[in-house]
């Protein structure tokens, strides 16, 4: 019995393709709080997406992990954080700045750009939103305030050195010219224990839908793990289903193919 219920957003919820989110996934995340499962929303944004997300749905979701596990919410009410720590930050301001690598810093109820260049250009309109990775600030601002996430806009090639200057912290990628940076000990599997612990709820009970790599340990950590069919293969790898592309209506075809759904989509 699936009692839980957790959804990335871009690329599973949400098309890239048409950054609207399909009819399809609408119907059945309907279904789904109708037979009284939980939904979470899991993902890299900030906590901002949820006032997005009320725009879509006419309802509010149970719960969200928001920056890959390092703020949850339940109740209107946070019940996990996990900043970086700044000792970490204080390291890495002067090596972006020598090397010119953009970074979005994340606060709860703020975020900015070290510096804006043709990369962030591309994602903002990729993502459909230009003022989802915020403006230029200086980033001496991440000394004094709780950094939860950073957006690095780098390559594969360039992880190893950038995290030599971030001590504490890894990379989830979903892009090759972007990577999610967290604590080494976070992650979107640490706000699914987190959320399912508040409601009270096995992990056994529990599905998770993903596409890109900061998916992978939700994904493998969850009872049923679904990886959308525009997924990555390391992504695939990791789940126990792979289910049709988001824009071919992936999450409706895997509920209804796990006999989740009380119809056929």
């Amino acid at each position: 019995m699936i009692r839980a219920a957790f959804f990335d957003i871009d690329g599973t919820l949400l098309s890239f393709n048409t950054h609207q989110v399909p009819d399809s996934t609408k119907k059945a995340l309907y279904s789904l709080r109708e037979m009284g499962i939980k939904l979470f929303v899991a993902t890299g944004r900030a906590p901002q997406t949820a006032t997005y997300l009320r725009e879509v749905f006419d309802f509010e979701f149970d719960g969200y992990i928001n920056l890959n596990g390092q703020l949850c919410f339940a109740d209107n009410k946070v019940i996990h954080s996990h900043h970086i720590p700044k000792s970490s930050i204080e390291m890495l301001l002067p090596y972006i700045e020598e090397k010119k690598i953009a970074c979005d810093f994340i606060e709860r109820e703020h975020i900015y750009l070290n510096l804006e260049n043709e990369l962030t250009d591309h994602f903002n309109k990729m993502l459909g939103d230009e003022s989802i990775l915020g403006y230029a600030q200086d980033p001496s601002r991440a000394l004094h305030n709780d950094v939860y996430q950073l957006g690095a806009f780098m390559s594969v090639e360039q992880e190893e050195e950038f995290l030599a200057h971030l001590p504490n912290c890894r990379c989830t990628r979903w892009h090759p010219l972007f990577a999610d940076v967290i604590p080494s000990d976070g992650g979107k599997h640490i706000g699914m224990d987190k959320i399912l612990e508040y409601y009270n709820i096995p992990l056994e009970e529990s599905i998770a839908f993903g596409d890109g790599g900061n998916d992978i340990e939700m994904i493998s950590h969850a009872n049923i793990g679904v990886a959308m069919g525009n997924a990555m293969d390391n992504v695939k790898q990791a789940a126990d289903f792979i289910t049709k592309h988001v824009d071919e209506d992936g999450v409706a075809y895997a509920l209804d193919k796990l006999g989740i759904l009380p119809f056929n989509y």
